[in-house]
């Protein structure tokens, strides 16, 4: 087998490897034997939300041995082949059972990086909040680039995008916009976006000078009906005005929109939909999803510390810049990936930034250092 060929077998190995230790292979076959006695239990709907979580976990494991035995056949299979085809001194068998290698690798690579999102809420649908920062109506022009960048992202991945609210800027751009954000892992994969974004460029506005201009990520998941928060009304302040509305300049504006304050932790949350019964509802979501993402970072605090020295932990810190001019780079301050396509960037090609900090181990390292470490 050639090198190159046993490099790709071996990317693969270590691909199965940790899809086997996500799903604790030693003890699957037995928790989905328990699983099926279960789902067996004539009394098992007596309690539908349990029943429901069971039935998720237990196809949530079957996918996973669905993947890990797919990609280990398929492997095998490859193998062998290749070995045939060298001992007949077929080259026609070994090149395809090659390409079909490369192409598992990719596969497994991917497979890998969905098994990362095992947090207890990344499957979940998110939240997603855009807000300008320091630099006037340079910033708001810069939120408004993060906005197009992040609904670009989300529509080539197939996600439903739906905009809460939107203030525009003063005299171009947005001042902030909230969107919720559909899908399979949404907030699994978004939720490394927020803190941030710094922009560096010639102004378009007629300065003709470099600015440098900042922006703010939030996001939070979308926060499941099986999961209880609890809302004190005498701790909440409800407030309607007047808005544009999630349409924009080109819908009448409307005294229906309600803003939401959660006085204890003065989180804000607003929603500018047509119906002010339904955008108090919106906002309670978002409100109950805020609160939930609160409970979540007091849980991983730890994690955020190791990795606090990286410039990762939480909002207000600066994890990513993108550089358009002198010359033109994307890089991201935690992982240290880095890219010169800053339109791809721009136009939502960002998998392989959330890749990177998926693949960051909870020590704060980046894939290259502990592959480097290794």
């Amino acid at each position: 087998m050639r090198a190159e060929t046993q490099n790709i077998v071996d990317a693969i190995g270590k691909s199965l490897q940790l899809l086997a230790q996500r799903m604790d292979r030693e003890t699957a076959q037995h928790r989905l034997e328990e699983f099926n006695a279960r789902v067996e239990d004539p009394t098992l709907w007596d309690d539908p939300a349990s029943a429901q979580k069971l039935m998720r976990d237990r196809q949530m494991l079957v996918d996973s041995m669905d993947v890990y035995n797919g990609i280990e056949r398929e492997l095998n299979d490859n193998v062998e082949l290749i070995e045939l085809g060298e001992m007949e001194e077929d080259e026609e068998v070994v090149k395809e059972a090659e390409a079909a290698l490369a192409a598992l690798r990719e596969r497994a690579a991917q497979k890998e990086l969905e098994a990362l999102l095992d947090g207890e809420a990344d499957g979940n649908d998110t939240f997603l909040e855009i807000n300008a920062g320091a630099g006037g109506t340079e910033a708001c022009d810069w939120a408004q680039m993060l906005q197009r960048m992040y609904v670009r992202w989300a529509e080539k991945r197939g996600f439903k995008v739906e905009l809460q609210s939107e203030e525009p800027g003063g005299e171009a751009g947005i001042k902030s916009a909230a969107y919720k954000i559909s899908g399979q892992n949404a907030y699994g994969w978004l939720k490394s976006e927020s803190g941030v974004h710094r922009l560096v460029r010639i102004s378009p506005f007629g300065k003709g000078t470099r600015e440098t201009s900042f922006a703010s990520v939030w996001v939070y998941p979308v926060v499941d009906d099986n999961i209880e928060i609890e809302v004190n009304p005498s701790e909440i302040r409800i407030d309607t005005y007047r808005s544009s509305g999630a349409g924009g300049q080109h819908v009448n504006t409307t005294d229906s929109a309600v803003r939401i304050t959660h006085l204890p932790t003065g989180i804000v949350v607003t929603s500018s939909e047509k119906s002010q019964h339904q955008n108090r509802d919106i906002a309670m979501k978002a409100l109950k999803s805020r609160l939930y993402q609160m409970e979540l970072d007091k849980r991983t605090a730890a994690i955020n510390e190791a990795h606090e020295n990286k410039g990762s932990a939480g909002w207000g810190n600066q994890i990513r810049s993108y550089v358009l001019q002198p010359y033109q780079m994307v890089k991201d301050l935690r992982t240290s990936h880095e890219t010169s396509d800053t339109s791809g960037v721009l136009d939502g090609d960002l998998d392989a930034f959330m890749a990177a900090t998926l693949a960051m181990d909870v020590s704060g390292k980046s894939r290259a250092e502990a592959n480097a470490e290794d």
